[in-house]
Order: structure tokens, then sequence, then C-alpha cells
């Protein structure tokens, strides 16, 4: 049983599956371990991916920067009857300019590591 040597924190976050895949090989060539789960939903019903990274409190900082560096948030041009809007769209033919990629990421606290 390995004993947590310093604080940890947890590293969720939600990105794109357009970023993942780069994400997933920075953070291990950045010496953080990462698992990465499969999840849908949100506004444009894209496919994501949620990757959790386990890491002593003093690498959160790293992680952050390159989650930034690879998930920016773009915009990109969708037809209006694809979104999921309440009420009649039959009139609006040009498509309209919505926030893409970027990520969504919590950080929280470990109270308990082991590496079995």
């Amino acid at each position: 049983m390995a004993d947590q040597t310093a604080p940890m924190k947890l590293v969720m976050m939600i990105v794109s599956d357009h970023d993942a895949d780069e994400l997933m090989s920075a953070l291990v060539e950045h010496g953080a371990p990462a698992t990465k789960v499969g999840s849908s939903g949100g506004f444009l019903r894209r496919g994501n991916v949620t990757i959790f990274s386990g890491v002593p409190e003093s690498q959160v900082d790293t992680v952050l920067d390159i989650v930034n560096e690879i998930c920016p948030a773009r915009t990109e041009l969708v037809p209006v009857q694809t979104l999921p809007f309440i009420g009649d769209s039959a009139f609006a033919t040009e498509p309209i300019e919505v926030r893409a990629g970027g990520a969504t990421v919590f950080v929280l606290d470990v109270e308990r590591f082991q590496r079995i």
C-alpha cells in the first residue's frame, strides 16, 4: 500500500472529443497520470471526454496550463435547424456562430490516495 506523501488533487477535465487525445498525450508527457472516460451532452450534443488526473497539489497549475494550451475555446458556424431552440426557427436560414471547444475543469481535494 502506497502512502500519500504530498497533498493530492483530483483534476477533472471535461473537453471535446477533438482535443482529448492531444491533451492525454501532453498530460502523460508531463508526468501527470490520466484516465479518459467518454461522455456526451451539452448545448450542441457533441461528444465530450472526461479526463481524470490525480496529481500532487504542486502540479495543478502545470495541468491547468496544459489544458489552456490544448483546449482553447473557439467559434463555429452551426445551422440553426440543428440547435435545440424552443420556438419556430423555420424562417432562420443563416448559420449562427456558437462557442465550441474549451474545457470545464474541477480541482478537488483528495482525502486519501492509494496505489494498489
